[in-house]
């Protein structure tokens, strides 16, 4: 059967189509849905980041700061001496009220808590050990357990036993000796019971604030003094982890973690053009952030033939305990070495416009990503043995916690090795010269009545550690 012949369009037909076409194409364009659209790749949204199962979360306390009535040490003495307007007193009366704090403390799910041993207690005289401040510093790391709470102990948190301080204190070439000593006795009586362990908290603040500018006990301004202090710091910390694995062999104890809570700062140029204060920037980076723990992972460290420190160990820490608050802006001004350390100009830098809390700290969570991912490099695990603020209002402190948390988790996203989080601090503290006026805790105290009560903040905390997880 023949086809149907096919009929031919005429050529005025096909321009009057095509140019129907366009004209359609154009109005579709103008109504913003062109025919053809180009297709954009859907970029997938941020999961949320999951934590570890075994991630410790929890809070810190120091002894001075909670305990009350450590009458035996030299910052009593020194409150009692320097005009300060408040001196520490009860404090949050935590020597007696411990238990109830931690029942508290487990409400809220924390894992672990960080507090430290007041050394004028164990020893408050020289070569004489007080067997009922060891039981009670056991009953504490007993009622921590009973409640699932693992505890990490700080050996020594600022505070000295007074017969040593009038012996010259850190500045003794005896002291690193004398504090291991310390260190083996607590080690041998508690031991059993701790799995984490920090020998020192905040080496390089104490050795600046005690013997550069003076403002803490011994009072004493004098770099060639501060370098002898930070030089006797190390050499105790080398002491006391020795002390504390030799002690765990001979038991035959599964051995510990040790390691320090190291102050660190984001230090950046006031004028970031300035290639002085770029220098001072790093300067500061290199003294503050990292001299310290560098002698302890490599067993030696040198600063412009400044500070040089040979030590006997090559590696004494387990993990690095972080303690992180704030940025500082630095600018340079003049050519001596002590002049390119800089100075502060955190007041008139118009980049520090972050929240600022009650002593005026600028909230920075993203210099918390910024140095996890600088101590990687240490490839040891970091612990974040301090992170707070004293909010002027509590709902800063629940952003506080909620953005560097986020920081924390995008930088274990991107394989820094954290193995835990502690606020500071679990309750309200005495914060040394400042007095009792910064409320750092996230469980308020009423320093009339004692009584306790749970932040919001703290909840909000809460729920983050229930979930194990943090929204992108």
């Amino acid at each position: 059967m023949r086809r149907p012949q096919t009929q031919k369009v005429k050529p005025c037909f096909k321009r009057h189509v095509a140019a129907g076409l366009v004209l359609l194409l154009l109005v579709s364009m103008n109504a913003g849905c062109a025919l053809f659209p180009k297709r954009i790749p859907v970029k997938p949204a941020p999961q949320a980041f999951t934590f570890p199962k075994d991630f410790l979360w929890g809070a810190a306390t120091s002894a001075h700061q909670v305990e009350g009535n450590n009458t035996n040490n030299d910052w009593w003495d020194w409150e009692q001496s320097y005009p300060f307007e408040e001196r520490s007193g009860r404090a949050s009366d935590h020597w007696n009220r411990f238990d109830k704090d931690f029942q508290l403390a487990h409400a809220l799910g924390h894992n672990v808590h960080r507090f430290s041993i007041e050394w004028s207690r164990i020893e408050p005289r020289e070569g004489e050990f007080d067997l009922s401040a060891i039981n009670h510093y056991r009953q504490v790391i007993l009622s921590l357990k009973s409640k699932g709470i693992k505890p990490i102990v700080t050996l020594n948190h600022f505070t000295l036993p007074l017969w040593l301080a009038r012996q010259g204190g850190w500045l003794s070439d005896q002291t690193p000796e004398l504090f291991g000593r310390y260190v083996q006795t607590v080690t041998e009586a508690l031991g059993s019971e701790v799995h984490y362990w920090i020998t020192l908290n905040e080496p390089m603040a104490y050795a600046f604030h005690g013997y550069m500018n003076g403002k803490w006990p011994p009072g004493i301004k004098s770099l060639p003094k501060a370098v002898i202090v930070l030089k006797h710091l190390l050499e105790g910390h080398v002491s006391a982890y020795g002390k504390i694995k030799a002690v765990y062999v001979q038991k035959g104890w599964p051995l510990p973690m040790v390691g320090i809570a190291h102050q660190v700062l984001i230090f950046a140029p006031c004028t970031e053009s300035a290639w002085g204060d770029r220098f001072s920037a790093k300067l500061r980076n290199r003294l503050v952030n990292h001299l310290f723990i560098q002698a302890m992972v490599h067993g030696k460290a040198h600063f412009f033939g400044l500070f040089r420190v040979q030590l006997d160990k090559p590696r004494t820490l387990d993990f690095i305990g972080l303690n992180y608050y704030t940025r500082e802006f630095v600018s340079t001004h003049g050519m001596q070495l002590s002049e390119m350390m800089g100075e502060e100009c955190a007041e008139k830098h118009p980049r520090n416009v972050g929240q600022r809390n009650f002593l005026g700290w600028e909230t920075y969570p993203e210099g918390l990503y910024t140095l996890l991912k600088d101590f990687s490099g240490y490839k040891l695990p970091i612990l974040i043995s301090e992170n707070g603020t004293c909010a002027n209002q509590d709902g800063e402190r629940t952003d506080f916690i909620a953005q560097h948390i986020k920081a924390m988790a995008r930088a274990m996203r991107e394989g820094a090795p954290v193995m835990g989080y502690l606020y500071w601090s679990l309750i309200d503290t005495y914060e040394w010269g400042e007095g009792f006026g910064p409320r750092f805790g996230l469980i308020e105290v009423n320093y009339k009545t004692q009584e306790r009560k749970i932040r919001e903040s703290a909840k909000k905390y809460s729920e983050i550690i229930r979930s194990g997880k943090i929204s992108a």
